[in-house]
């Protein structure tokens, strides 16, 4: 029963941090290539589409990296904590440009 349990957290959180680790990555990498983008000299709304289309791509292969990966809270630091970073570097590139 025990076995059981721990299958099922394990799946759940290998779940939670495919979804939420990958969205939170992949906002942080549209996050950022829109300013970068920007801040390039690029036109904001080709910028932000041009994001939006690798950031899908950047939230698919987070995902099933999220479960190839042999370690679980690697996967939420890299992900989260990596969105988190690229959410911070996009502000302040963003405050930059203002």
């Amino acid at each position: 029963m025990a076995a059981l349990t721990s299958s099922r957290f394990h799946i759940v959180s290998r779940t939670a941090a495919a979804v939420l680790g990958g969205y939170a990555f992949s906002w942080g990498v549209i996050a950022f290539g829109t300013a970068l983008l920007f801040a390039a000299g690029m036109e904001f709304h080709d910028a932000e589409h041009l994001s939006y289309i690798v950031g899908l791509l950047v939230f698919l292969v987070a995902f099933l990296l999220a479960f190839a990966a042999r370690s679980l809270p690697r996967v939420w630091l890299v992900l989260a904590g990596g969105g988190a970073l690229l959410a911070g570097a996009a502000t302040l590139l963003q405050q930059q440009l203002v």
